[in-house]
């Protein structure tokens, strides 16, 4: 094969270098290959990309080398790429990139990207998150039918304050599902919904769902990954590809679909076909945009009545006003 082809993304023409390069040695998927998925879901995958500062994790030997993320824009970043400044939990500022056209997915992807994640905010604001997104974590013992099952009464928690979600495969056993909001709230305040949300999930599913932040606590349930909403976390955006043998994608459903399909159904070959087929189910999501006003309200009655305050943020996070102490539960015992 050629040291490089070039491809057509609009009216921009993409170099891409070592085309032959196995990224997915099971299935024998090259660079071309995955650069020709996302030629063929480009438009689709913008949609979660849009102008939101993103993170590009990188392969650049294959799902089998090694990786890491691309957090500040490369220097060979082209000019017609804008970025947005976002701040570390640190403090420190870095320049991502902000896709908003598709030879943007294509200019990752030769550099090895194979999943994107985009923070949860516009550019035009990176402080203030536009969708609040519930990660839905099988923990061992569980599996994805265990999400699927979480996911449906998630719906229904969802519409009694007012919301909708959007459900998604994650690309291995969980689910996510997407909530479009008002750019109104902090991070802190987004963070706060996805706890109190997750919390009143468990109180209908109490042997089957927890927010316990520490493993060790979770037991065999689906954990509510409610620090998916805390600054600088986030989740592959819909139509990635994941670093899984077999190629799999995040994938956005319907929910009428969730209890007929595995994970496995979704990946580099079969996604196009589908999405040509049967549309991207979230192509209305951006249209839509609700207020936490309703869930707000309820974190508050929790944190009066119940007791129920904060909860752990990641370890890479200055402490919290009200935060519980960061010690693993059986260590403090020990103590």
């Amino acid at each position: 094969m050629a040291e490089s082809v070039q491809l057509e993304v609009g009216e921009r023409s993409i170099k891409l270098s070592n085309p032959g390069k196995v990224y997915y040695p099971g299935p024998g998927y090259t660079k071309l290959d995955v650069a020709q998925y996302y030629l063929a879901v480009a438009e689709a995958v913008l949609r979660g990309l849009r102008d939101r500062p993103t993170t590009l994790q990188r392969f650049p030997d294959g799902v089998d080398g090694e990786f890491f993320y691309q957090k500040r824009a490369p220097k060979n970043t082209p000019d017609w790429l804008p970025t947005a400044r976002i701040a570390f939990p640190s403090g420190r500022y870095a320049d991502e990139i902000c896709p908003t056209e598709p030879a943007a997915v294509l200019w990752a992807a030769n550099l090895g990207c194979l999943t994107f994640h985009p923070w949860p905010v516009r550019r035009s604001d990176t402080d203030r998150p536009d969708e609040l997104r519930l990660d839905l974590d099988p923990q061992p013992g569980t599996d994805f039918a265990d999400a699927v099952r979480a996911a449906h009464q998630l719906r229904e928690v969802l519409a009694q304050y007012g919301l909708t979600g959007w459900p998604k495969t994650s690309g291995g056993r969980g689910l996510h599902v997407y909530v479009p909001i008002r750019p109104d709230w902090t991070f802190a305040e987004v963070r706060r919904c996805a706890i109190t949300l997750g919390r009143a999930l468990e109180r209908r599913m109490p042997e089957q769902v927890t927010t316990h932040w520490w493993k060790e606590e979770r037991g065999e349930k689906v954990f509510v990954d409610y620090n998916q909403m805390a600054r600088d976390r986030t989740i592959a955006s819909p139509y990635s590809l994941r670093p899984r043998p077999e190629a799999t994608v995040s994938t956005p459903l319907h929910w009428e679909e969730l209890d007929a399909v595995t994970p496995g159904d979704f990946t580099l070959r079969t996604v196009p076909e589908r999405l040509a087929k049967l549309g991207d189910p979230y192509a209305d999501l951006a249209e839509h945009a609700f207020g936490l006003e309703a869930v707000l309200e309820l974190a508050e009655r929790q944190e009066r009545d119940e007791g129920l305050g904060e909860l752990p943020y990641p370890p890479d996070h200055p402490k919290a006003p009200g935060e519980p102490p960061r010690v693993q539960p059986s260590r403090a015992r020990q103590k």
